[in-house]
């Protein structure tokens, strides 16, 4: 049987925000792009809002999360950001989660999440 062909959202010349191949989702790192220079707080939200959309648009959601990365430009910003994930995230759901400090490409931006998800049933 061959496998279903890769399916692409919001192609650009560098990358696609989506990849959805075998009923996994795979994101691209979502970025503050309305807020930068903003509090961690406030990208938080837009992030994870850039995360909901473009699941939705993939047939999945939160609850299907199978792994998440967060990028943090100053790990210092863990509890703020935790208090919008915690807030966010379904408790009976919550995902793999890893949390690093790195050197995001935009000095701006104070958070980065990729995220692999599962196509929902319908």
């Amino acid at each position: 049987m061959p496998a279903s062909p890769v399916v692409r959202h919001h192609v650009g010349p560098r990358l696609s925000e989506t990849a959805i191949f075998n009923n996994t989702v795979y994101l691209a790192g979502q970025i503050p792009e309305n807020s930068p220079g903003q509090d961690i707080a406030t990208q938080t939200r837009e992030v994870l809002g850039h995360i909901d959309r473009l699941l939705a648009e993939a047939g999945s959601s939160k609850r299907s999360i199978l792994q998440c990365q967060i990028y943090l430009r100053d790990v210092g910003d863990i509890g703020a950001m935790n208090a919008v994930w915690d807030e966010w995230v379904d408790p009976s759901h919550t995902p793999p989660r890893a949390t690093v400090q790195a050197l995001l490409a935009n000095p701006d931006y104070r958070i980065e999440v990729v995220v692999v998800a599962a196509v929902e049933e319908a």
